[in-house]
């Protein structure tokens, strides 16, 4: 079977723990052993995160060695130290005097509201999640961080539906890059020629309703071999969160509090930024779409 996920990029393995019951789960993307350059954005009031400032241009640690997608809210951020337990039993990590440090940054949505509020991923269930990271396709929809995950909640319970997680891989010229999104905005999601594909449709305020502060955060990862500098690697997430005001809308509102990584392995020589840059955007509107039409069952 031909591979159009993340994980086509050679180097890169994702991993899923799923609660089917509880609704809720975690997604790991391992990097190459020698890590990947990264960095991130942020947007929105309450985006709930472990190392983030870590990716920050200025900051020392250059190369990451896993990322954590997560439900379960703040609780799930736990799941990482499962992860990072996997990779020092494979000595992965930033090399330090005395040991090596697995360097795993980690983001999480808000899905209590969905399953059980008590079923969170947690050091074990991260543990099983980077055990079983692997290059085959990456199984999509409500798996993973994506299980309990939902799209067009503006209006409350009416229109809301499953949001899911979904993959894919893009290349041009021989420029490729790989996107891994879950799905959990307050706004619809939006087809390739701006239709809805999932959400009501009639727009934010045609009821009175307040949406939940913390209930609302899409994530986005994307990898590519091609060398980076992490301030590059910072421009790029910038880049795919002004994706997702082409695929979700409203984006980006009170309520939502999206996080974007970007990792390069640097196996590769540089692309054309504009290339690059381009395709980056691109592989996040369909990874997003990706998510909601196999979360609902639905054809392109």
């Amino acid at each position: 079977m031909t591979n159009s996920t993340l994980t086509a990029i050679p180097g890169f393995r994702v991993g899923h723990w799923t609660d089917s019951v509880g609704m809720t789960g975690c997604t790991v993307i391992l990097c190459p052993d020698m890590g990947a350059v990264a960095s991130a954005s942020f947007l929105g009031p309450s985006p709930a995160t472990r190392e983030g400032v870590l990716l920050s241009p200025e900051k020392k640690v250059e190369r990451v060695h896993a990322l954590l997608l997560t439900g379960g809210s703040a609780f799930g951020l736990a799941a990482a130290s499962g992860v990072v337990r996997v990779l020092e039993e494979r000595g992965v990590g930033h090399q330090t005097p005395f040991a090596r440090v697995p360097i795993v940054p980690a983001a999480v949505v808000y899905d209590l509201g969905v399953g059980d509020p008590l079923a969170r991923p947690g050091e074990r269930e991260g543990e099983l999640a980077a055990r079983s990271a692997s290059s085959d396709p990456v199984p999509r929809g409500r798996v993973g961080a994506g299980t309990g995950t939902t799209a067009g909640k503006y209006l409350g319970g009416p229109g809301t539906v499953p949001g899911g997680l979904g993959s894919v891989m893009l290349e041009r010229y021989g420029v490729s890059v790989g996107a891994l999104a879950v799905v959990n905005p307050i706004g619809d999601v939006l087809d390739e020629r701006g239709g809805v594909l999932a959400g009501p449709g009639t727009g934010p305020g045609a009821v009175s309703f307040t949406p939940g502060d913390v209930e609302n955060t899409t994530l986005i990862a994307v990898v590519t071999e091609h060398t980076l500098s992490k301030a590059d690697c910072r421009r790029l997430a910038d880049a795919a969160q002004t994706a997702l005001g082409r695929v979700i809308h409203p984006s980006h509102t009170y309520w939502d509090g999206d996080a974007a990584f970007m990792l390069s392995s640097c196996a590769k020589p540089p692309a054309d930024p504009l290339l690059l840059g381009a395709l980056v955007q691109e592989a996040v509107c369909a990874a997003v779409r990706d998510a909601v039409r196999q979360a609902n069952n639905l054809s392109v």
